[in-house]
């Protein structure tokens, strides 16, 4: 059997390849006082480009949505933004509200020329002061007191002249009309005479009885009383006829008196505010003080409030856009709510001047700014939201929920809206609201896509130190050195962690800028260094790595068993990371494989156990179909085996481990032990090429610590997919340790690469026949295949696999047949 001609094994990356440095001797500056602060959003020229655009293109559904831009205070960039951009806007009116005489349930909207509103309304209150005050004054003239007094004259003349022949007559016949009062009503009753004078009924029978009045007189007088009891009611109805009609004349004096007095203020205001609404408004006015109120002027305050105006929004001149930021968008914070009332009786009620504007309104003809995990997080709020953009129209609602049974007092007038509204949020919920609410791409149709990264190239860097010199400006900071700026790029290329990029996530590193301020200022120093941003970046870590810690101690103690040294078949370290807020940690994870003959395949034991992620379980569909492309035997893959992570007992997702995966699985299959010191990570595909993953540094620096806590031996070091190399900011002391030989990173594109790396025996490539040449690792995995199949098919039992181990070393003990 010849041998296989030797492959070279892979290189270790060099020192300088695992960590960009950025040169401060390259930079332009002394100090960060040297550099023009940011004034805005910097190094995201196609978000602003797309964000100015949907700021100054007024058309149906010119929403925007910002996308991508995370961290705290994104809202008020996004103000500062926009007052730098400076949008052109409409100019919008002023709004207030008045009682509908008509409806009052349904008070009525007032829109005047934009700051004339609060002008309206105190010359309404001039009017109301005019009510309370002067307008019973004014009907109690000398003037109009002696034309009433004239009327009443009148009046009493035209009741004499219809009752004194009546009188009369009533005399001759012995009987008398006396005017009595009755309640309100003035009535006249029919006495008897005696002596000339008119004698109550009681009496005059009591005289009749005595005597005093014959029988003859008395039944004449009563006789009389009768005859004349139905004149009476026909005088009694004339007279009150004419009264009527004299009072009315009077009440029309005294009403077009009044009107006269109002009419010489309303018209005044209804020439200084020239709207068809004003002008109706005010006839309103005046026609219910006129006809309702003149009665109860001494009880004006009880009505008054009805001819007052509240007004809702209002301008001063030279009001720039309104930019209004919603940082609590209830349905009541955005739509505006109405104030209640208890009456005396325990009953709510509202009325127009309980109106209270919400943001939506107070950002009319601006621009209101929301982040969508508030709105969303408040019921109701985007229904709403959504429902005013939809009809360009606001409706204040009152707090139905305060009424019993839900009924609303009082329902204003809805208000037409011009308004924009940039929502903030993430690309999950824009996916969502895109994919469930059919309204939300015709009312978001402006994308701003702010991307988390920008290049990392002088521009870039320059970037930075504008940042810096904006917050140190700002916040009263001492300046940053040159060093101290370059520190703060290679950690925004280590947050980034891709090739040529760095993170544009300035609100994190603005948390690195005042600590790092903080150290110096502490140490008594007035310029920030590359060393205390170095130290910051320490204490920053060392804040949350209890949980990373804890794990190196119990690697340490043995409870969890990983080997950092030897060989073992079926058995390799895969890299995991643990996330701690926005911090990661990486730490070893030990995958094991067991295989015998069978027909159950590969089983996922994470899966069977409901612990398996989708990802992870996609992940192990594609190590079976890299199985089959790897094994092209001429019959069925007949053999069961098992791949775990050991003392897992949480829930595991991700195909970071699927490169590791099959390496470990042919190692159980073939026998062949793997090397212990070296850990992997990386996807694979179907073809055997090893894919990108995330968390590279931080999965490297997990297994450096391990190996360094149990000692560095030169050999360890850890495989990660080729393109994954360019994204590598390791910390200074990996970085070291690669530089000394004591650690190392191999960067490979096929799983080829990794067996021979990991098991020292040649990989092999498929022949023409469909083969793999003798003495390679695939062969032998072909050959245990076909032996299992045979073992399957009950044919002859397979011979031994023979072991390949390390004879120095048997941590692991034999390879599993």
């Amino acid at each position: 059997m010849s041998t296989p001609p030797a492959t070279p094994p892979p290189v270790p990356l060099p020192a300088t390849a695992v960590r960009w440095r950025c040169d401060p001797s390259q930079l332009t500056f002394e100090t960060t006082r040297d550099v023009e602060p940011a004034r805005a959003v910097v190094g995201q020229d196609a978000a602003v480009e797309a964000l100015r655009f949907g700021l100054e293109h007024h058309a149906a559904g010119q929403n925007i949505f910002v996308r991508g831009l995370v961290g705290t205070g994104r809202m008020s960039l996004i103000r500062q933004l926009l007052e730098h951009i400076v949008p052109a806007c409409p100019v919008a009116p002023d709004r207030c509200f008045v009682h509908n005489f008509e409806q009052p349930d349904r008070p009525r909207l007032i829109t005047l020329p934009r700051g004339t509103a609060e002008a309206f309304a105190e010359r309404m209150d001039e009017v109301v002061a005019f009510i309370e005050k002067d307008l019973h004054t004014a009907l109690s003239s000398e003037s109009i007191q002696d034309r009433q007094a004239r009327l009443e004259r009148s009046s009493q003349e035209r009741a004499h002249a219809i009752i004194e022949p009546f009188e009369q007559e009533l005399e001759a016949a012995g009987l008398a009309y006396v005017s009595m009062q009755a309640g309100p009503v003035n009535q006249g009753i029919l006495l008897p005479l005696h002596e000339g004078k008119p004698t109550p009924p009681e009496e005059y029978d009591r005289l009749h009885e005595t005597g005093v009045v014959s029988t003859e007189e008395y039944e004449r007088v009563t006789a009389n009383h009768e005859k004349y009891s139905q004149r009476l009611q026909q005088i009694t109805q004339q007279v009150l006829e004419q009264r009527i009609k004299d009072a009315r004349e009077i009440r029309i004096l005294i009403q077009e008196e009044a009107r006269t007095a109002l009419r010489t203020l309303t018209n005044r205001i209804a020439r200084d505010f020239d709207v068809e609404s004003v002008r109706t408004y005010l006839d309103e006015v005046v026609e219910d003080v006129v006809q309702e109120r003149l009665g109860s002027l001494g009880e004006v305050k009880s009505f008054s409030r009805l001819y007052r105006v509240n007004v809702v929004l209002c301008h001063e001149p030279g009001d720039a856009c309104p930019i209004v930021v919603e940082h609590s968008p209830t349905v009541y914070n955005l739509l505006g709510t109405i104030d209640i009332e208890m009456t005396a009786g325990g009953a709510p009620r509202s009325d127009h001047m309980m109106i209270r504007a919400g943001s939506l309104l107070r950002s009319d003809g601006g621009y209101l700014i929301l982040d969508s995990r508030d709105v969303l997080s408040e019921p109701a709020a985007w229904r709403f939201l959504v429902r005013t953009l939809r009809n360009d129209e606001l409706e204040i609602v009152p707090p139905e929920l305060s009424f019993p049974f839900g009924r609303q007092s009082i329902k204003p007038e809805p208000i037409a809206l011009n308004i924009k509204v940039i929502m903030i949020g993430e690309a999950d919920t824009y996916y969502v609201l895109d994919e469930l609410d059919p309204d939300f791409r015709q009312l978001f149709k402006v994308l701003a896509d702010f991307d988390s990264e920008i290049p990392r190239d002088a521009e870039g860097i320059h970037h930075y130190a504008a940042v810096v010199s904006r917050i140190a400006g700002k916040e009263n900071l001492p300046p940053f050195d040159r060093s101290a700026v370059a520190a703060l790029v290679e950690h925004g290329a280590r947050i980034a962690s891709r090739r040529g990029k760095l993170t544009a996530r300035f609100s994190r590193l603005g948390d690195i800028v005042r600590e790092a301020a903080f150290i110096t200022r502490k140490d008594g120093r007035d310029l920030v260094t590359g060393a205390d941003v170095t130290e910051t970046v320490r204490r920053t870590k060392r804040r949350a790595d209890l949980p990373s810690r804890r794990f190196r101690e119990l690697l340490a103690d043995g409870t969890i068993k990983v080997l950092t040294s030897g060989r073992v078949a079926g058995q390799i370290n895969g890299l995991a990371v643990l996330r701690a807020g926005q911090l990661t940690y990486g730490f070893p994870a030990r995958i094991t494989a067991t295989c015998g003959a069978g027909s159950a395949g590969v089983v996922n034991i994470e899966r069977e156990a409901n612990l398996s992620g989708a990802i992870h379980t996609k992940g192990f569909y594609i190590l079976s179909g890299l199985l089959r492309h790897l094994l092209p035997t001429l019959h069925p893959l007949a053999f069961a085996a098992s791949i775990a992570f050991e003392q897992s007992y949480g829930g595991i997702d991700g195909d970071s481990a699927s490169g590791a995966e099959i390496c470990c699985l042919l190692s159980a299959l073939t026998g062949v032990p793997i090397r212990q010191d070296i850990a992997m990570t990386g996807a694979i595909d179907q073809a055997g090429h090893i894919m990108a993953i995330g968390g590279a540094n931080e999965k490297i620096e997990g297994f450096f610590d391990t190996c360094q806590d149990g000692g560095l031996t030169g050999t360890q070091g850890v495989i990660i997919p080729a393109a994954n190399a360019g994204d590598l900011m390791l910390r200074a002391d990996v970085v070291e340790a690669c530089r000394a030989g004591r650690f190392h990173v191999w960067a490979i594109d096929r799983v080829h690469d990794a067996l021979e790396l990991l098991t020292g025996m040649p990989t092999g490539e498929l022949d023409s026949a469909g083969g793999y040449p003798p003495g390679t690792l695939l062969h032998r995995a072909m050959t245990r295949a076909h032996d299992y199949w045979r073992l399957a098919s009950k044919a002859v039992a397979p011979a031994p696999a023979p072991l390949i181990a390390d004879q120095a070393n048997t941590a692991g003990g034999p390879a599993p047949t």
